[in-house]
């Protein structure tokens, strides 16, 4: 990028100044009181995202049989209304007041109800809950990660799972018939298990199947989605589609899926912009990172034992302070991810197509002559084109862009190469890097001008997005 001409950088958008988007963060484990968001709303509200994916909590609100307290749930959602944010919620875990088994674990995390006192204590609960909240949430998805034995801990079972969401889609659409319903929150896309619930007829009891893909090549997850998708829209051919969790940590030493890893803040920056641009290209309704912020995962923290909960994962793009003792402070800090999701929310907000643009990348044969210039910069002739991910976009009366990357491995290079591009177009566009938001201008040297094409010679390539800006895109 220093062979380029520095000419300012994407101007961020807060929340409340985008209209349109399919970006979000999770602001999951609330429902267990693990850390405390105040002085993270702001800055989430400055991210320019519009959808913020919570968690009920079912065991929080109704401690005392039949009496509801959704006071901190309150707290959670106006606090995200008022900064433009529109929260989207996920129904789930169990409740120890009627399931021993859930009571042993924090939040009653994975215990769903089975017996008919703890389905119709949840028919009730969901019934307060979309009474207390309509005009305020309009989407609501049932349960997490059924698929997982960790989130439905008596054993992974599609037909009771399917059952549950089209009891709970029965009593939410009858307290607001404009709610959108999301189902599945699938994980491991195991096809057996998602036949048997197809089958109990839940596609019909859902607007929007949503899946979670944890995977450092961003590719694999949207491409296993396409098998499901058309086996999804085989039972219902209205469905639409959300990614609900997928992110990334910025350190070694972190919990979590992905654990273990060699991530890093940069790693997860390019990480994020990778993912959450692929899969809305994928056609997604809604497209969430996990997560705003820091937090303990606690899927197995089991109540009187600290340790078990203490599982600290550093998914987000706020990373958390912790005073002397090591204690967390409730103080959040950006990461080098929320400047990157600050700039894809900016760039790709409002209304656009996906559109194939007139764009050639091929350095070995471009304009009908094989390419006889090798680029300096990598003393050889450019890369070759044909691993690279790459996607035009069009705004009406207002130009267009072409982005592209190379879906090198993230954990084990840092990759930075050439290539040579012909455009049809009669203007030099301006290059926009995504993670960072920096905006370059093309040198003279670096650029073939004729009435109808502009070649761009031996230009950046990288394993994070970049994006070619043709007009005021």
């Amino acid at each position: 990028m220093n062979r380029l001409i520095p000419a300012g950088e994407v101007r961020s958008c807060s929340s409340r100044e985008v209209k349109k988007s399919v970006f979000g963060v999770g602001l999951e484990k609330l429902d267990r009181g693990l850390y405390d968001p105040a002085n993270a709303y702001d800055l989430i509200g400055e991210t320019g995202v519009k959808f913020v994916r919570i968690q009920s909590g079912w065991a929080r609100c109704e401690t005392v049989p039949g009496q509801y307290d959704f006071a901190w749930l309150d707290d959670i959602v106006d606090n995200l209304l008022t900064r433009g944010l529109q929260p989207w919620l996920c129904l789930c875990y169990g409740n120890g007041l009627y399931d021993p088994e859930a009571a042993k674990y924090l939040g009653g995390a994975g215990c769903p109800p089975r017996t008919a006192d703890q389905l119709a204590a949840w028919s009730k609960y969901v019934n307060a809950v979309v009474s207390r909240y309509k005009g305020r949430i309009s989407y609501y998805e049932v349960w997490n990660e059924p698929d997982g034995i960790w989130c439905w801990k008596s054993g992974v079972n599609a037909k009771e799972y399917g059952k549950l969401l089209k009891t709970t889609a029965k009593i939410i659409w009858h307290n607001d018939p404009a709610a959108q319903i999301i189902g599945g929150a699938i994980c491991l896309f195991d096809m057996q298990w998602l036949h048997e619930l197809f089958e109990t007829g839940a596609a019909r009891a859902m607007d929007l199947l949503s899946y979670h893909g944890y995977n450092p090549d961003e590719r694999v997850t949207v491409r296993i989605m396409r098998a499901v998708k058309a086996l999804a829209l085989q039972y219902n051919p209205e469905l639409r589609f959300v990614q609900g969790e997928n992110g990334f940590q910025s350190a070694l030493t972190s919990a979590g899926a992905l654990y273990g890893a060699n991530w890093t803040q940069k790693k997860q920056a390019k990480a994020l912009a990778r993912m959450l641009l692929l899969h809305m290209i994928s056609g997604v309704e809604i497209c969430s990172y996990f997560s705003a912020l820091d937090m303990c995962e606690a899927l197995h923290g089991k109540l009187g034992d600290e340790k078990s909960y203490q599982d600290y994962a550093t998914f987000g793009v706020l990373a958390e302070k912790f005073d002397e003792s090591g204690k967390a402070t409730g103080v959040y800090e950006p990461k080098e991810s929320y400047r990157t999701l600050r700039v894809l929310a900016s760039v790709f907000q409002g209304d656009f197509q996906l559109q194939d643009l007139p764009v050639i990348i091929d350095p070995h044969f471009l304009n009908g002559f094989p390419q006889q210039e090798p680029s300096w910069y990598i003393r050889r002739f450019d890369d070759p084109a044909s691993d690279l991910i790459t996607q035009g976009f069009v705004r009406p009366d207002k130009g267009s862009a072409f982005v592209y990357w190379s879906p090198k491995e993230l954990l084990t290079t840092d990759y930075a190469s050439t290539l040579t591009v012909e455009c049809s177009t009669d203007k030099v566009p301006q290059l926009v890097d995504l993670v960072s938001g920096k905006i370059y201008d093309f040198p003279e040297d670096m650029v073939e001008k004729d009435r109808h094409f502009v070649r761009l010679k031996h230009i950046p390539v990288k394993d994070s997005p970049l994006l070619l800006k043709f007009g005021e895109f």
